[in-house]
C-alpha cells in the first residue's frame, strides 16, 4: 500500500501497487525491501459518521421542532449543533432512503416509488443501477469500517427470499459490513422479522419479557461499535441507524404513551396553533410564517363523532410515546460513543422523518392497520375501537393514528406522507452535529437542502472524492451538494437551487424560492385518481415560507416557467411515465417485475421459513388447496405444520393433541378454525386442506374442507377472507409460526412441530382440484419438474 496521500482514490476499489524493485533470492540479503504492509485507511481528519433516520415523522412532531413529542436528546444534540428547517425528502420512505444512500434523485437510482409496487419502468423499477454505488460501499473501499441497523425498505421484492440474490441488501451489494435489522416497509415492533446480514435470527426475549425492537437494535448498535473501537481503534466508522419508529404499527411500553394522557383531548386543530406558536418562540421557523388551513379532505376535529374522540386521543398518546421511546434509545447510543470518548469526533446526522407524517391510518385511525391496508376499514366500528382502547400500542394492537393527527404533526404546512407537492410530505427537521468541526452552537440554518446532499457532505467532510469508477462500472454524478459551507456560515449561498418533487402524481418544483406544485392523490384515497390533465398548479413565492398563499392566477407566466422547468428536471431524473396506480402496481403481471412464483402450484419442504408473500404462490381470492407430507410421532402430533402470516392476518394448518386443523385468520377479528376430532396415529399421513371460494369479488368468504389421507374428515365455512395481504413482515414458515402466531389454539411452546415435515404443495386454481384429494408421488413429481 502506498503512502495514504499518494493513495488515488477516484478509482474504487484502490488498485493494488505492485513492487517494482530488487528481487533477491535469500530473504537474509542485506538488499531485500519491501515497503511495509499498511492498512488502508481514510485520509487524516476523516471522522466517525452516525447517521440517524426516523420513519414517518413530520416536522411539526418532535419537540427540536416546536412538536409536542418530547425529544430531549435530538434537543440536547441541536443545542451543541445546528438544525436545519429547509431540509427535505421525497414524500415516501423506499424513495428517501435509496437517495440517501446513493446521493442520487430517487427515480434516477430506480426508486419512484416503494419496493412492493415497482414497475418495468427505468424510475421504478426499484433496481439500484450499478452506476450508483452506495454511500456505504465507497466508504468502506477507502477504509472505512461500516454498519447498518434497523430498517431497510430498498431490496427489490422479487429478491427478498432466504436465496436472495443479495446484491441490494445491506451486508450483500449495500456497503455494509454488518446488518442487523428487518427488510421491508414496516415490522411488528414486539415480534419483528429480523435479520443478521442475510441469516434470519429471533429476538432473545418476549415482550412479555420486555422486548421491544427499537431498544434490541440499539444493543446491538452499541456492542458493535464498542467491538468496532475495541479492535480498530483508528478506523473510523460509518454507522446508519434506522429504526422502524416512528412507523405503523405505533408500538410502545405503555409506561411511555401515559406520560401523554389527556394531553391531546384538545384535537389536532387546537394541537397545530399550539405547535406553530412553539415553532416561533423556537425561531425555526420566521415570525410571519402562516399556519396553512387545513385542507377540506381532512376533517376538522370538531365534526369527529364524540364518541370517537378518546378513541383518537389515546392514538395521537401512543404515537407521542413511541416518538419519545426511540428519542430515550437514540440517547443511549448518542451516550454510547461519549463514554467511549467518540462524540466530538463523530458527525451525527438526524433526521426526524423520511417523509412527513402518515396519513395512511384513513380519517379514524385504525386498530389493526392491514385492514386498512386491504381496503377493509369499515370492519373496524368505533365500538370495536372503543372495546380495545386500552390495547392500542400493545402487542395486542397493530394500531395507525388518524388523517388530522398525521397533518398535525406536518404542522404548520399544508398535506402530509405520499403529498410531495406539498411541504407537509417533504420538509423534515434535520440536526447536525460535529463538536471538533463545527463551532456554532444551538443555531438554525435556512439553507435550502434534500436529502440527496448528505452523502456528498460526508464525502467532502471525510476528505474523499465522488468516485468516478466503482468495481469497473463508470459511476453517474452525484446529484447532490456538500451542506459543509453552511456550518460556520449562517449566510452562506444557497447551493441547491432546483429541486423537483414527484410521488403518485403528486409533483412539484423548486427553484431560486419559489414553489410550483399539483397534488394528484391522496393517500387514504385508493380510488382512481382525475386525469392528469386535470390537475391543477398552484404557485407559491419565495416569502411565503409555509405555501399558504396561492398566487397561480396573479402570475400565469411565472407558473408556466416552473411548469416547464419541472418538465425538464423530470425528464433529466426519469420520473416519466407518470404513473398513478396504486392497486394495480400490487400486481407484478400488471407492474411488470418479475415474481419468484410462476405455475399454479409450489412445493416447500421441511424446514423452510421465512419465506416473504411474494416469494410463495398468491392464494387470495382464488380456491386454493394446501397438502402436507407428513410424518407423525408415536406419541401424537403437534404443532404448526404450515402457517402463513400472523396474529393480525393468515392461515395455519397444525396438529394439537395429535388432531389436525386448520384455522384462518381475519385481521385477528375473527378466527375460522377446521378442526378433526379424532387422533391421526403415528406414521406418515396426508394432511390436507380444500378451500372452495365464492368468487364475485375480493374478500369473500367460502367452505374449507381438511381431509386426512384423502379422505374428508372436518369441513366448515370462512365467511370472508383477506382481499390483498397478510402483513407487512410475517412469513410462511414450515415446521413453525414465527413471529406472531396465527392460531391461538397453541402455546409459544406448541408452535414448533414435533414431527418431521417431507413436503407441502400449495395448489391454485384447476391444480388446486384433485378426484381423490390426495396427491400421488408421481403428481408431486410433475410439480417439481414443472418449476425448474
Amino acid at each position: 500500500m502506498p503512502e495514504q496521500s499518494d493513495v488515488k482514490r477516484d478509482i474504487l476499489p484502490i488498485h493494488d501497487r505492485q513492487h517494482v524493485g530488487v528481487t533477491t533470492y535469500d530473504a537474509k540479503d542485506p538488499a531485500t525491501s519491501f515497503p511495509p504492509i499498511e492498512p488502508l485507511r481514510p485520509p487524516e481528519g476523516a471522522p466517525n459518521v452516525l447517521v440517524i433516520l426516523l420513519d414517518d415523522a413530520g416536522f411539526g412532531s418532535s419537540s427540536a421542532f416546536g412538536g409536542p413529542c418530547q425529544t430531549p436528546t435530538f434537543e440536547r444534540l441541536a443545542e451543541q449543533g445546528l438544525k436545519y428547517n429547509r431540509f427535505h425528502t421525497t414524500a415516501l420512505c423506499s424513495p428517501t432512503r435509496q437517495a440517501l444512500l446513493t446521493g442520487r434523485n430517487h427515480h434516477a437510482v430506480g426508486m419512484g416509488g416503494i419496493t412492493e409496487i415497482a414497475t418495468s419502468a427505468p424510475g421504478y423499477n426499484s433496481i439500484r443501477p450499478k452506476a450508483a454505488a452506495p454511500l456505504a460501499e465507497t466508504l468502506k473501499l477507502n477504509g472505512y469500517s461500516t454498519a447498518q441497523f434497523g430498517k431497510c425498505h430498498e431490496v427489490p421484492v422479487w429478491e427478498t427470499s432466504p436465496m436472495g440474490p443479495f446484491d441490494g441488501w445491506p451486508a450483500g451489494g449495500g456497503g455494509f459490513e454488518h446488518f442487523y435489522g428487518f427488510i421491508g416497509g414496516e415490522t411488528n415492533q414486539y415480534a419483528p422479522a429480523l435479520y443478521e446480514n442475510m441469516v434470519p435470527v429471533e429476538p432473545d426475549r418476549t415482550p412479555e419479557e420486555g422486548y421491544h425492537f427499537t431498544e434490541d437494535m440499539t444493543d446491538h448498535a452499541i456492542d458493535w461499535i464498542r467491538q468496532q473501537k475495541a479492535l480498530m481503534p483508528e478506523k473510523p466508522f460509518f454507522v446508519y441507524y434506522a429504526p422502524g419508529a416512528t412507523h405503523a404499527p405505533h408500538h410502545v411500553p405503555q409506561e411511555w404513551s401515559a406520560k401523554y394522557k389527556g394531553k391531546f383531548d384538545q384535537g389536532w386543530d387546537k394541537l397545530r396553533e399550539e405547535t406553530i406558536a412553539r415553532q416561533k418562540e423556537l425561531g425555526v421557523i420566521p415570525e410571519d410564517a402562516e399556519l396553512t388551513a387545513r385542507p377540506d379532505e381532512i376533517p376538522a376535529w370538531e365534526d369527529m363523532p364524540d364518541d370517537l374522540k378518546p378513541i383518537l386521543a389515546r392514538q395521537m398518546e401512543v404515537y407521542a410515546g413511541f416518538m419519545e421511546h426511540t428519542d430515550h434509545h437514540a440517547g443511549r447510543l448518542v451516550d454510547a460513543l461519549a463514554e467511549l470518548e467518540l462524540l466530538d469526533d463523530t458527525l451525527v446526522y438526524v433526521m426526524i422523518g423520511d417523509n412527513g407524517a402518515s396519513a395512511e391510518g384513513t380519517p379514524n385511525g385504525c386498530f389493526n392497520e392491514l385492514v386498512v391496508l386491504n381496503g377493509a376499514g369499515g370492519l373496524e366500528t368505533v365500538e370495536f375501537m372503543t372495546s380495545r382502547i386500552d390495547d392500542f400500542g400493545t402487542p395486542k394492537a397493530y394500531n395507525h393514528y388518524a388523517v388530522g393527527w398525521a397533518h398535525a404533526m406536518d404542522t404548520p404546512y399544508q398535506w402530509t406522507k405520499q403529498v410531495a407537492s406539498h411541504w407537509g410530505g417533504t420538509r423534515n427537521g434535520a440536526i447536525v452535529h460535529w463538536p471538533n468541526r463545527i463551532k456554532a452552537k444551538g443555531e438554525i440554518r435556512t439553507q435550502f437542502h434534500h436529502v440527496i446532499d448528505v452523502a456528498a457532505t460526508i464525502l467532502d467532510l471525510a476528505g474523499l472524492p465522488e468516485p468516478t469508477f466503482v468495481h469497473g462500472v463508470q459511476q453517474m454524478p452525484l446529484h447532490g451538494v456538500s451542506m459543509a459551507p453552511s456550518f460556520d456560515d449562517a449566510a452562506a449561498p444557497e447551493r441547491r437551487e432546483t429541486q423537483y418533487f414527484e410521488m403518485f402524481c403528486n409533483r412539484g418544483i423548486y427553484h431560486q424560492g419559489w414553489t410550483a406544485v399539483t397534488r394528484h392523490s391522496i393517500p387514504w384515497v385508493l380510488e382512481e385518481a382525475p386525469p392528469l390533465e386535470a390537475d391543477v398548479w398552484e404557485l407559491y413565492a419565495p416569502d411565503d415560507w409555509t405555501q399558504a398563499r396561492d398566487i397561480a392566477e396573479e402570475q400565469p407566466e411565472k407558473l408556466a416557467e416552473l411548469q416547464r422547468l419541472f418538465m425538464l428536471e423530470a425528464a433529466k431524473y426519469n420520473v416519466f411515465p407518470l404513473d398513478d396506480r396504486r392497486a394495480e402496481r400490487f400486481n407484478p403481471d400488471l407492474a411488470g417485475r418479475p415474481q419468484l412464483t410462476r405455475g399454479n402450484s409450489q412445493l416447500l419442504f421441511g424446514g423452510m421459513r421465512r419465506l416473504t408473500e411474494n416469494s410463495v404462490v398468491a392464494i387470495k381470492n382464488k380456491s386454493h388447496s394446501v397438502t402436507a407430507q407428513i410424518v407423525v410421532p408415536e406419541a401424537g402430533g403437534q404443532g404448526v405444520i404450515i402457517s402463513q402470516g400472523g396474529a393480525f392476518g393468515g392461515f395455519s394448518v397444525y396438529m394439537k393433541d395429535g388432531k389436525p386443523a386448520y384455522c384462518y385468520n381475519l385481521f385477528g377479528l375473527q378466527r375460522f378454525t377446521v378442526s378433526d376430532e379424532e387422533t391421526v396415529p403415528g406414521g406418515e399421513h396426508q394432511i390436507r386442506v380444500e378451500f372452495e371460494y365464492d368468487g364475485g369479488g375480493l374478500g369473500k368468504g367460502g367452505n374449507a374442507s381438511l381431509y386426512v389421507d384423502g379422505s374428508k374428515v372436518s369441513e366448515g365455512r370462512i365467511d370472508a377472507t383477506v382481499p390483498m395481504l397478510f402483513s407487512a413482515d410475517e412469513t410462511t414458515d414450515l415446521g413453525s409460526d414465527s413471529a406472531t402466531p396465527v392460531t391461538d389454539d397453541l402455546a409459544l411452546d406448541e408452535l414448533e412441530f414435533n414431527g418431521r415435515i417431507d413436503w407441502v404443495e400449495i395448489s391454485i386454481g384447476d391444480d388446486a382440484a384433485d378426484s381423490d384429494h390426495l396427491i400421488s408421488p408421481e403428481e408431486r413429481l410433475k410439480v417439481a419438474m414443472a418449476r425448474q
